[in-house]
């Protein structure tokens, strides 16, 4: 099945959307049981906790935590936007800074300033998207930020992604309440799909559809530890309490180059492997043995392989026993959370 394809369907009771390209299952998203990426609270500071830096906040969801804040004390209301999914028994990561994010358009009420995403070149598209986004921000304050795949879009749909966007940061920026309150909700697998899967597609919404597409088959594959790689090689993905261990094996080959064969393949199938199992956190791999001078080769390939993923992922480097740190964002739930 060549080609790209979005699923919009249900599993276990539970909204979700997979996304497939020429077969293989490229993204999968799933309604979690905890509050969403993108959800703002107007919240209550419960207590300080120094040796971190942070404050812990009351919301309707349970306790929240903020890093590196100053000035607050335990009893003032402050509106914070949830800006990951927490490790099972912590507090709900958030941010002060609020972002409200659509399929073109980014409304920044703390960051004032009209900007056009970097990867649009051409001058007269540039200026274009400026002429649209002067006309339907209007004199707000607030600043925007127009997204790559607004390059060549309707002017209608961009100017109603931006109206829509500012008149949300309105009503929370306008907002006075005292209590604990869910202001704005996070969005939800199908419409998370519709913002950022934005390059051309199939579209199926049918009910069953996941099982029609193949969508089924490859989760039960993609629950599971193992990656296949090329020539017999694989690795497999274990997370624990503390990290997630990676530990890839060459297979039947013998050869001298195979350590370093298999390091490369596990390189460029790792963004989608921990993608599609919503992994993030501290992430160690143990490679393959591979001599020291292809190191930079294998740091090449792992960096050209995330530049395509959209989840923020430090490339930490290498450890004193010859292990590879990463550390990536926690902006999907984890599948072994929610599908039993």
């Amino acid at each position: 099945m060549k080609g790209r394809t979005v699923v919009l369907d249900h599993l276990q009771g539970r909204e979700a959307a997979a996304l497939m390209v020429d077969g293989i299952l490229e993204d999968f998203l799933i309604e979690p049981d905890a509050p969403t990426p993108g959800t703002v609270y107007r919240a209550v500071a419960d207590r300080p906790v120094k040796g971190q830096g942070g404050m812990f906040f009351k919301t309707p969801d349970g306790p929240a935590f903020l890093r590196q804040v100053k000035g607050l004390a335990p009893g003032q209301v402050l509106k914070i936007q949830v800006s990951g999914y927490a490790e099972p028994g912590k507090a709900i990561p958030v941010t002060q800074k609020l972002l409200f994010k659509s399929r073109y358009a980014i409304v920044t009420p703390d960051a004032p300033g009209l900007n056009i995403s970097r990867s649009i070149k051409d001058e007269a598209e540039r200026d274009r998207l400026l002429e649209i986004a002067h006309d339907a921000a209007g004199d707000h304050g607030f600043g925007l930020i127009l997204r790559s795949c607004a390059e060549g879009a309707d002017a209608g749909d961009i100017a109603e992604d931006i109206e829509a966007m500012v008149s949300v940061a309105e009503v929370v920026g306008n907002d006075a309440g005292g209590d604990v309150e869910v202001l704005v909700e996070g969005d939800s697998p199908h419409v998370l799909a519709w913002r950022e899967w934005v390059a051309p597609a199939d579209v199926v919404t049918e009910a069953g559809s996941f099982d029609t597409h193949g969508i089924l088959d490859a989760l039960d594959a993609d629950r599971g530890t193992r990656v296949t790689l090329d020539g017999g090689a694989s690795f497999y993905i274990e997370p624990t309490r503390a990290l997630v261990a990676v530990d890839v094996n060459t297979g039947p080959d013998t050869s001298l180059a195979a350590g370093l064969k298999a390091n490369l393949a596990c390189a460029r199938a790792m963004p989608r492997a921990l993608r599609v199992r919503g992994i993030g956190g501290q992430i160690v791999l143990d490679l393959a043995p591979m001599p020291k001078k292809d190191r930079r080769s294998f740091e090449s390939a792992l960096r050209q392989a995330f530049k395509s993923d959209d989840i923020d992922t430090a490339l930490v480097g290498w450890t004193p026993l010859g292990h590879y740190e990463l550390q990536r964002k926690r902006a999907r739930i984890a599948l072994a959370e929610v599908l039993k």
